[in-house]
């Protein structure tokens, strides 16, 4: 079986990796640790396809170290032992590299299991994963180890690379392929930073093209049905689900609408709907609140609708909810107030009630006060009466301040308005 493309053009040496020149370019902190020739324990973490697995290899190719490989997925505490054994042998005098990829998948049993050995230095461990380490991977072994972060490609970046690619497969297939650098930029546009996906859908261009008389034409239309949605890098457990909400909702909070409209637009391409129209609701009341307190009212009729209408006619009431937002005022009092509540609420023991809220009930013979004595406030002008209403302990503290928004400032208005009457 003939070996994938990505794997024959996999570097061989650091010059040759596409991308990451925050940390692999000349005097940046991996490519100094490599070329130190001392490889401490190293976790590579970054979206899949933009060279984790290469520099790994590149690595242990370089350390003359013994290499072993597992992947998380099926790898199990038997072949975790297999390698252990293999420690103080012949065939690894000059030291175990044991490179795990996708570690998140093991459990932490299985990841405790190395701590041990990468701890005295018998086994130094290389590990990637395209999910954050600090959530996935067990403590112990991150405070033994040092994440570095690998970056999606630049389209930039790959143009050159998928041209390599192109020249390698006319030479084993002995013609030409004809490629201009539309195509090429069609290429690396489409795959999201993916170097993998990029030479996958170079060789697929390639076995989708015209032939004729010792050459083969790359047509746009061919690529635009191979290319289609591939540069979605989208993974709605993985970090890209809550990054993109995250960008969202943080545009819309920043009020800029248009890199709403971005976000929203690469969520609904995703087919995610149902997290969108849950940030939506959460950004009415978080973000807009009380400076435009109908905000929740619209927003929660466009998801209604967004719901019910499906894709692709759930774009429009989406669009609708996501530009009212980001152009609306914004408070974030009610946010604000509540967190104080409940820190609150969080720090004291239970509080009693202030007798005149409580329910009717008799107050017994030894009791200080006799009677519940509520105001009711309907009972007085303006419906208003001052008494007190919070516990005893906490009757001068303030949660709610009013924002400085026109709606909040009205309210605040009515309120000096109303103590003034009163008096």
């Amino acid at each position: 079986m003939s070996a994938p493309l990505a794997d024959k053009i996999r570097p061989k040496t650091l010059a040759d990796v596409v991308g990451q020149e925050h940390i692999l370019g000349a005097g940046k902190p991996l490519r100094k640790i490599i070329e130190s020739g001392t490889v401490p324990n190293m976790i590579f973490y970054g979206p899949s396809g933009v060279g984790k697995t290469t520099v790994a290899r590149i690595i242990a190719e370089n350390c003359g170290m013994s290499l072993y490989k597992l992947n998380g997925t099926n790898a199990s505490i038997s072949d975790i032992k297999d390698v252990v054994a293999e420690i103080g042998t012949f065939g690894s005098e000059n030291g175990i590299l044991l490179y795990l990829d996708e570690i998140q998948y093991l459990n932490k049993k299985q990841q405790q299991s190395l701590l041990e050995y990468i701890e005295n230095g018998d086994i130094t461990l290389i590990s990637s994963t395209t999910e954050n380490p600090y959530f996935s991977v067990y403590n112990a072994v991150i405070s033994r180890s040092t994440v570095f972060e690998f970056k999606p490609v630049s389209a930039q970046q790959l143009i050159p690379a998928i041209q390599r690619a192109f020249n390698i497969l006319s030479e084993e297939n002995g013609y030409e392929i004809v490629a201009d650098e539309e195509i090429l930029k069609m290429i690396a546009f489409s795959c999201g930073g993916d170097v993998r996906k990029a030479m996958n859908t170079a060789e697929l261009a390639v076995l989708c093209g015209e032939p004729s008389e010792g050459k083969v034409t790359i047509t746009e239309d061919s690529l635009k049905i191979l290319a289609q949605r591939s540069n979605m890098r989208y993974d709605r457990d993985g970090d890209q689900h809550y990054d993109i909400l995250s960008a969202f909702h943080k545009s819309v909070r920043g009020s800029d609408e248009n890199a709403a409209l971005h976000y929203a637009a690469r969520l609904i391409e995703a087919g995610d709907i149902i997290s969108l129209c849950r940030r939506l609701l959460c950004i009415a009341s978080e973000d807009v609140g009380l400076a435009y307190p109908q905000a929740i009212v619209v927003t929660k009729a466009c998801v209604d609708s967004a719901l019910q209408l499906g894709l692709p006619e759930a774009k429009l009431p989406i669009a609708e909810a996501t530009i009212l937002l980001a152009t609306a005022p914004k408070s974030n009092s009610a946010c604000m107030a509540i967190d104080a509540a409940l820190a609150d609420v969080k720090s004291c023991d239970a509080l009693d009630f202030p007798r005149h809220l409580q329910n009717k009930h008799f107050d017994g013979s030894g009791a200080a006060v006799v009677g519940q004595h509520y105001l009711y406030p309907h009972n007085f002008p303006y419906h208003y009466v001052k008494q007190q209403y919070l516990p005893d302990a906490l009757k001068d503290h303030i949660y709610y301040e009013f924002g400085d928004n026109k709606q909040e400032q009205s309210a605040l208005l009515y309120r000096k308005n109303l103590l003034e009457k009163i008096k």
